[in-house]
């Protein structure tokens, strides 16, 4: 029988442990690379990607909060910095007085692409290089079920 950790197999509590890990490790480096080389965090870099992926180059500032896995009191504090720094900037929902779209402007998406390779590189040399073609099938195909699909990917606000 299994040896059990608060209800647990040693191999469950394994994985578990090691995602947590490699997410902090990885998410780490990726954040400490994107700021040296490009003074863009990495919390900023995945806002002006999912902003970048949008349609219009926008979304609601809910959806953009759920992506992101950001509190919305963090993710306007977030905005408000990018806003300020020119990168993006917000809109009134036309079909919702009470809704505000974020929106990628030129020159964030223009900091998109400068950081985009320093990105890349470092998933690859991070992650992606640390396995091989059968592990990275398995985790892609294992945490996207768990995450299921992006929220907010339906119509929302334009």
């Amino acid at each position: 029988m299994p040896t059990r950790a608060r209800g647990l197999t040693h191999v469950e509590l394994e994985a578990w442990r090691s995602f947590l890990r490699t997410h902090a490790k990885v998410t780490r480096i990726l954040d400490a690379e994107l700021s040296a080389e490009c003074d863009l965090p990495l919390g900023s870099y995945e806002v002006l990607l999912f902003l970048n992926e949008a349609p219009d180059r926008r979304l609601r500032m809910t959806d953009l909060a759920d992506r992101a896995v950001l509190s919305r009191s963090g993710l306007t504090r977030l905005v408000d910095r990018l806003e300020r720094d020119g990168l993006i900037r917000r809109e009134s929902c036309p079909s919702d007085a009470r809704g505000t779209n974020a929106v990628l402007t030129d020159e964030g998406y223009d900091r998109l692409r400068a950081a985009a390779p320093v990105h890349l590189r470092g998933v690859r040399e991070h992650l992606l290089d640390l396995l091989d073609e059968n592990e990275t099938a398995v985790i892609a195909s294992a945490l996207g079920r768990i995450a299921g699909p992006l929220p907010g990917a339906g119509p929302g606000c334009s």
